[in-house]
């Protein structure tokens, strides 16, 4: 499968992967990071979706 064919998800996924990797962090910090991300984006869909 190309990436050029692939859905968003996964283009961003590797993109996000490739950022990762090129700084080089411990991947403790990386997983951290990730949660706090993963958390804040359901805040916000939790709060865009009708209640």
């Amino acid at each position: 499968m190309s990436l050029e064919n692939a859905p968003d998800d996964v283009k961003l996924a590797v993109d996000l992967i490739q950022l990762l990797e090129e700084h080089q962090l411990p991947v403790e910090t990386v997983l951290s990071a990730l949660a706090i991300v993963q958390r804040d984006y359901e805040k916000k869909r939790d709060a865009a979706s009708p209640a």
